[in-house]
Formats: C-alpha cells, structure tokens, sequence
C-alpha cells in the first residue's frame, strides 16, 4: 500500500523550536504519522507535549538554547535522545530567529544572534544525527528554509544570510550522505501566519502587498507544511535528496 510508505512507526524524531508555530506544527504530524519525538526548544514546550502524547506516542522533552549551547552540548543533546527514545531516525532543524533592523543601524549583536541559532547550530545538530544515521545505515534530515533563501528581504541581513547558507548546507550535506542512505532536504516556508511574521501582518500595506502577490491569496498556517514534513520524513522520500521544496502558496512563480 502507497500509505505505508509515509508510516513512521518505530521511529524517533527531533524537532526543534516546537513550542508552537511551525515546529508545533511539525511535532503534532510526525507523532500523528506514529513518530516518537523529542523537543528541544529554549524554553517549555509542554503544550505540544500533551499533544504528541494524545496522539500515542512517546516524547521527550529538552530545554536548550540553541544559540548559546556549544558542539558538544548539541551533540550530548542528540545522544541523549538515544539514550531515551532509543534511537534517532529524524531531525527536523526548525528552530529560527529574525531581528529586523535597517542596514546601518544592524547591531553585530543580533547579526551574531541570528546566525549562532539559524545557521551554527543546524551545522552541528545535523552533523551530530549524520554520525549516528552512518553507524545505522539511514536518516533523514529536514531544514526549515524561506523564501529568504532565494530573495533578500529587508532589514533582515543576517536572517537572509543564514537562510542562504541552510540552503546552502542542504546541497553540500545531501551530496555527502546519500550515499550513506542519509536524505537531508529543506521546506522553503512562504508567508506563514506566525509569530515571526506578527508585524508584517499588522502592517496594512506590507500585508496587502505580500497578499496581491501570493496567487493562493492568503497567508500559510503552520497546518500547511504538515504534508510536506512527513513526505520528507518518510519512506517516500528516499530518492529525494538536496531538494528545496517550497511550500508556498504560488508566492516564488509570480
């Protein structure tokens, strides 16, 4: 049956940044496909907990900063959810932060905050999970990217630098690992209706503008990437690698 091919029954996936939005979004279909999860986030990511348990399945549950947390940290994280959840199977390197500011005024400070959280520690969480997929013989791993990495935005310098680059390491990594039966692919979100997005949204004229361009005619939920998330987790996807797959309401053909 073409269903069980996107069945993730018995595996294990890490999702990180999932205390709502997109991640959340990510957490509740992995568990809902029959993934066990943990959850690393900065803070507390209890509500999607008790989701992913109403769903059946086992969670774990990781304070971490991200952007403070040294390789070493990130890779404990990764064997600690070995040594819980039994295994790792899935990574799901969601978690992100976007300061707005124009050119001239940019601080180092958040250029540095930017990229430590969106870049730096997908570099090392992926590297962490790629030793592990290596020694079992397959993995997956999904990054989260933007339309930012294809167009530069405004007032986001290091948040559009870091989404090239994740773009960037998802070809560089998925031309070492598939060989080694380890897909690394990345979601291109559009305009998605979440926090990040809360003061373009309270603009009238960005928000009318984003609108007339996107030819779905409305903003993203994080409900939108669900399918999109366990295709790239699953089965179905194992001849899928170093793809970018937006998933964005027509907004990159108009």
């Amino acid at each position: 049956m073409v269903s069980e091919l996107f069945r993730l029954d018995g595996k294990v996936a890490v999702v990180t940044g999932s205390s709502r939005g997109l991640g959340q979004a990510a957490a509740v279909a992995l568990a809902e496909a029959g993934a066990d999860l943990a959850l690393v986030n900065r803070g507390s990511a209890s509500d999607t907990a008790e989701q992913v348990k109403a769903a059946g399945r086992r969670v774990q549950l990781i304070e971490l900063d991200l952007g403070a947390a040294t390789p070493a940290e990130l890779d404990s994280t990764i064997q600690s959810v070995v040594d819980t959840l039994g295994r790792v199977d899935v990574l799901v390197n969601n978690a992100g932060i976007i300061r707005r500011a124009p050119l001239l005024e940019h601080s180092s400070t958040d250029w540095d905050d930017v990229l430590s959280t969106n870049l730096d520690a997908v570099f090392h969480l992926s590297q962490a999970v790629a030793k592990r997929y290596a020694a079992q013989g397959g993995g997956k791993i999904i990054n989260i990217a933007s339309m930012l990495s294809f167009q530069g935005g405004v007032f986001v310098p290091g948040y559009a630098a870091s989404k090239h680059a994740v773009a960037g390491l998802t070809k560089a990594f998925a031309n070492e690992l598939a060989v080694r039966g380890i897909n690394v692919n990345a979601i291109a979100p559009g305009y998605m209706a979440t926090d990040n997005t809360a003061a373009l949204r309270a603009d009238d004229a960005r928000q009318k503008a984003i609108l007339e361009r996107i030819p779905a005619g409305r903003w993203g939920t994080p409900d939108d990437l669900k399918g999109a998330l366990v295709f790239l987790a699953s089965s179905a996807s194992d001849y899928v690698n170093g793809a970018i797959l937006p998933v964005d309401g027509g907004w990159l053909v108009r």
